[in-house]
């Protein structure tokens, strides 16, 4: 494109994130203008900008543009073997490292569901309907609203089912009037919902995520944002299961590959938490003293900001520290946590802390800015969110810690600034070394593969385009031939012989019955004037009474509606032939046609 419909081109994607709230910045230029270019040929339009101009007039277009944009390819089982090797590889290893816990998975880009309920059958088969009921919760996201009323629905074809293996079919679907629906007792398990992956925040604390073939619509950068948060919202250990033509080139350090042929990767296990330390309960009570003296003072004099909360959600203490960060007092002890401004400033927190205390596990959060008020710039902090157990096991309370990462956030900043302006004096001297050449082919290689996968994706979605057409027309062609048969009953318990004529006297409808008496085809009478066909209906005795009738009048003369008249059949034999008129009307009363009725007396 050159700069100016590059412009264009800007002005369509900003115009569809302000009026319709859809942000396509972080999806492949290439595959975007692609698919509007399929638009404009449709509309046979010559520029983006007359598209747009005819998108402000034509608000339906919006959907059939979408439509266009969001390729929902997807299908129960896609890649069978891939799915094969999640179910022996992955679901296992979870169910071990879960116990009895809760299950949670995540379909990111689901359309409209079918692998999240691909999912729901390798885990019900695995656990059975009861715990499948009592401990799997799996989220279904995607942007497009109209894939998702299909998921939430259920209901799918014959060709959407085809995926679907013969004994899966009798034990996971019931047979309805438009297809077959999921159960609906184990349906309630899946939950469907709206998430943009390059905007709205990830579903958090999931042992499965799917996202496949969703990477590939999204440029590189665009790519890295997004793999951050999947990788934030899997659990330890997860696992992260991509379509055929997605890798992890870039993020080696965040996943393992499980099996990399099948794009199944697995969350590297974080650091343990650092050791802690608990009270001697030998002590004497003197000792005992000092030492609740000296935690004490350690914890109001720590560098990390620290609040406790007690088990009822109350405010139970605060360090020095955390009074100078959030303006605190002591006059706030014992206050319900969710009434302090710090419990959604700077992040909501009570969420958090809830999942801490039902998971109890520890809940980190990184990278959290804060604009805080009186600040010279803005803070940045790791929130490490701990329950609290004592030696029986209850319950007691949790910590929440303020680590201020404000200075290492500026420093890798800076190192990664360093590195790039090292590579590019590194370029600029042509002393790349031979493995970044490799990783970069590598690169260009797989950026070429996920074009080509999307390419495939788009014709699929073209061919199921076309199959519904087809289908369509197959079932008109069904109703036209019904409606034939009904025409040709009607035509033939009219008489012995039916014409039906245009205002121009030529033929539209030659009845059975009229070929049998003169011995003439419809085809060969369809399109021609009467007076022009060579039967021995004597047809210059009848034109006047026609017309007359054609003009909305009555026939008068000699040609009353019905008359009797001499004619001469097909075996060259005198017939005596009983004809009567009738008008076709239009919906305004106008005539556009007449009918006659031949009966032999």
């Amino acid at each position: 494109m050159h700069t100016g419909e590059e412009r264009e081109f800007d002005d369509l994607l900003l115009m569809l994130k302000e009026t319709r709230g859809f942000d396509f910045t972080g999806y492949k230029r290439t595959t975007l203008r692609r698919r509007v270019g399929r638009r404009l040929q449709a509309l046979k339009l010559e520029s983006v900008e007359e598209y747009r101009d005819y998108l402000e007039l034509e608000p339906a277009e919006f959907t059939t543009l979408f439509d266009s944009l969001l390729i929902n390819v997807t299908g129960f089982f896609r890649d069978p073997a891939a799915w094969q090797v999640l179910r022996e590889r992955a679901i296992p290893p979870i169910l071990a490292a879960k116990g009895g816990r809760a299950i949670r998975a995540w379909s990111a880009g689901c359309a409209s569901g079918e692998e999240a309920y691909s999912l729901a059958i390798l885990l019900a088969e695995e656990l059975g309907f009861d715990e499948f009921r009592d401990r799997v919760k799996i989220y279904g996201t995607d942007v497009d609203e109209k894939a998702l009323h299909a998921a939430r629905v259920a209901v799918y074809g014959e060709r959407q089912m085809a995926g679907v293996p013969p004994e899966f079919r009798e034990k996971y679907f019931e047979p309805v009037q438009d297809g077959s629906a999921f159960r609906r007792d184990l349906r309630r398990q899946l939950i469907f919902g709206r998430n943009d992956l390059t905007r709205d925040a990830p579903i958090s604390r999931v042992d499965i995520l799917l996202a496949r073939n969703t990477l590939m619509y999204f440029n590189g950068e665009t790519q890295i944002d997004v793999v951050r948060r999947f990788h934030f919202a899997l659990c330890d250990p997860g696992y992260l299961f991509l379509g055929k033509a997605e890798m992890l080139l870039n993020h080696s350090d965040r996943f393992d590959p499980v099996d990399l042929r099948m794009r199944l990767f697995r969350k590297r296990p974080q650091p343990p938490a650092a050791t802690r330390l608990g009270w001697d309960h030998s002590a004497q009570p003197e000792s005992q003293t000092r030492l609740a003296r000296l935690h004490s003072a350690a914890n109001a004099s720590g560098p990390v900001a620290q609040l406790t909360l007690d088990a009822s959600g109350a405010l139970a203490l605060i360090n020095t520290r955390a009074e100078v960060l959030f303006g605190l007092q002591a006059r706030d002890l014992g206050r319900p946590f969710q009434d302090l401004e710090v419990s959604y400033r700077p992040v909501e927190l009570r969420s958090v802390i809830e999942q801490a205390e039902l998971d109890l596990r520890t809940v980190e959060l990184q990278d959290v800015a804060w604009n805080r008020p009186g600040a010279q710039e803005p803070g940045v902090f790791d929130i490490v969110v701990v329950p609290l157990i004592d030696t029986t096991g209850e319950l007691i309370g949790a910590t929440v810690n303020f680590h201020d990462v404000t200075r290492n956030r500026r420093l890798r900043d800076e190192l990664e600034q360093t590195n790039k302006e090292l590579e590019h004096a590194y370029e600029d001297e042509e002393l790349q070394p031979t493995n970044e050449e490799l990783e970069t082919t590598n690169e260009e290689l797989q950026s070429t593969n996920e074009e080509l996968e999307t390419m495939n994706e788009e014709l699929q979605s073209s061919n199921d385009e076309l199959q519904q057409i087809n289908d369509m027309l197959n079932a008109r062609t069904v109703q036209f031939d019904r409606a034939n048969r009904f025409v040709g009953s009607v035509v033939r318990s009219l008489g012995d012989a039916v014409i039906v004529l245009d205002r121009d006297l030529r033929v539209l409808l030659w009845s059975s019955g009229a070929q049998e008496l003169w011995g003439l085809r419809p085809e060969e009478a369809a399109g021609h004037a009467l007076h022009t066909l060579d039967i021995g209906l004597p047809v210059e005795t009848l034109l006047p009474g026609l017309r007359r009738m054609l003009d909305g009048g009555p026939p008068g003369g000699p040609q009353p509606p019905t008359m009797s008249i001499d004619a001469v059949n097909r075996r060259g034999r005198t017939a005596r032939l009983s004809i009567t008129v009738t008008p076709l009307h239009e919906n305004d009363a106008s005539v556009h046609g007449l009918i006659l009725v031949l009966t032999a007396e």
